[in-house]
């Protein structure tokens, strides 16, 4: 049987063909990001209904993201031994696998062991799909089809928080996991139809055991030192170990790229200063638009005291002006020098940082969502000009090693900003706590007027005089503790800005290279 081209696909659809093929790869690139943030806001739900800690709870999450970040490499072996219709609906069927023992099993531990499996899915359907759309537009429509491919990202991000958040309070936990489900069954009927099925041309390489073995070590090394690192103390014999094991995995992972025959990272690509640039602001990028997706929910939860459904609904009015803004933006990077938008985007989003660092307890919920808009609206510029220059600046036969290597470094730099953004909020609120705590001596006039102001209160209704005093002190403790909360998220919505504005120096040295 003969390889069926695109061109062969354009001959048999005609010029629906582009938006056929367009439809089914987006639509299983955003279950699978779907399925990636739709847990974040149902963490404590987890933990109840499992009984477990958040350490464990979280790592529902931690499994997904790393195991998704390490198949990024593997795109170009698998289409090179698959071809891009057997690799999609591979990959698909290995999603829904997941998602059934997710949704079946009673047992946490085989939950973690599905999303591991789809996380596997995930990490290779993106590059693939950026490469299926890069295919069938024109080289002048290229950053319009970036913008397509980014519009399903950036929606699955902001509408995961929001479905989790009802599903989480209307149904049980275990329904978040059937979810996509059976949009995922879409997409694979449609991929037996308009994938092509055409290999790339040339030799497949062997895989790479070794190579990969090393990077699944030095990625769990890395999100678990991260993510543990201050719970267990830093300087932990466990700690220590994980960093030594990670560095040195991660060292030899490196090393073992430059052999000849190696069939995940090509090191040659990272040669080009273009390539190269558009790397460094991919995973700037990726820890923005993870971080942000993640620390806006739960700073309404934790600051606001919003519910998880309301937390959740914060950028979805963000999401919903990407749909329509992606489109314009990807046109608009296929007119333009690619660093305008670049450079415009890490600028306003790095403002809307700024901006959300102010907030507290009194920031109206309209004020947060427009932010949020504020900061995605900075995302639409920045994406489809990325992911086109980057594609753009790799020979014809390397798209596949390209699309996973950019891909890559998007989601390692998710991945890192996650758990580097929760560490410092760890470390922040203690530190803010421990400040303000400092500050409660009988000196203190405004600490003596709000206890007497409670006491009073409480008296007013009832309470009997010997615990009115407890009870202000127990009041005032709450409200340290939301002081320290709120400034512990403030440092981190700032530090998530200045990484932005630090991408500036990639961005421009893009701007330089040819």
């Amino acid at each position: 049987m003969n390889a069926v081209t695109t061109d062969d696909l354009f001959a048999q659809f005609g010029p629906a063909y582009r938006w056929l093929v367009t439809f089914c790869a987006v639509m299983g690139s955003f279950t699978m990001t779907l399925s990636g943030t739709i847990v974040n806001v149902a963490v404590p739900d987890v933990m109840g209904a499992y009984g477990v800690g958040q350490d464990k709870a979280q790592f529902l999450q931690t499994a997904f993201i790393a195991t998704m970040t390490a198949s990024q490499l593997l795109n170009a072996w698998v289409i090179g031994r698959l071809g891009q219709r057997g690799a999609f609906t591979a990959v698909l069927t290995l999603f829904l696998i997941g998602g059934l023992i997710c949704g079946l099993s009673p047992d946490l531990d085989m939950i973690i062991f599905g999303r591991v499996l789809q996380g596997f899915a995930g990490g290779i359907v993106q590059p693939l799909v950026m490469v299926t759309l890069f295919q069938v537009f024109p080289s002048d429509r290229r950053g319009f089809a970036m913008g397509i491919y980014g519009m399903g990202l950036m929606l699955a991000l902001g509408l995961g928080p929001v479905i989790g958040g009802i599903t989480a309070y209307l149904w049980v936990v275990r329904i978040l996991f059937w979810i996509p489900l059976p949009l995922s069954v879409i997409a694979l009927l449609m991929g037996l139809f308009f994938m092509p099925t055409k290999r790339p041309d040339g030799p497949v390489k062997s895989f790479d055991f070794g190579g990969y073995g090393l990077l699944c070590v030095a990625l769990f090394c890395l999100m678990s030192t991260i993510g543990n690192g201050q719970r267990n103390g830093w300087d932990s014999d466990l700690i220590v170990t994980q960093i030594v094991v990670g560095l040195v995995a991660g060292t030899c992972f490196v090393l073992s790229q430059f052999r000849a025959g190696s069939s995940l990272l090509d090191m040659g690509l990272l040669r080009n200063p273009r390539f190269a640039s558009a790397i460094v602001i991919a995973f700037v990028f990726g820890a923005g638009n993870f971080a942000t997706t993640y620390a806006m929910p739960v700073f309404g939860q934790l600051v606001q005291s919003y519910t998880p459904t309301v937390a959740g609904f914060i950028l979805l009015p963000a999401s919903l002006i990407v749909v329509f803004m992606l489109p314009f933006t990807g046109r608009l990077s296929d007119s333009v020098p690619p660093h305008y938008p670049i450079m415009g985007g890490l600028v306003l989003f790095a403002i809307a940082a700024f901006f959300i660092a102010g907030s507290d307890v009194n920031t109206s919920f309209l004020t947060l969502a427009m932010l949020g808009v504020m900061g995605r609206v900075g995302m639409v510029c920045i994406n489809p000009a990325l992911m086109a220059t980057a594609l753009k600046s790799v020979p014809t036969e390397k798209l596949n090693q390209g699309s996973g290597t950019i891909n890559f470094f998007r989601q390692l730099g998710g991945a890192t900003g996650i758990n580097s953004l929760v560490v410092a909020l760890e470390m922040r609120t203690e530190f803010h706590s421990e400040a303000v705590t400092a500050t409660q001596t009988a000196d203190n006039a405004a600490t003596r007027e709000l206890i007497t102001r409670v006491e009073n209160l409480l008296s007013a209704g009832g309470i009997p005089e010997s615990q009115q005093f407890p009870m202000a002190l127990y009041h005032l403790g709450q409200v340290l503790e939301a002081q320290a909360n709120t400034f512990g998220f403030q440092d981190g919505f700032m530090l998530t800005g200045i990484v932005f504005i630090g991408a500036l120096i990639p961005a421009y040295i893009l701007s330089r290279a040819r």
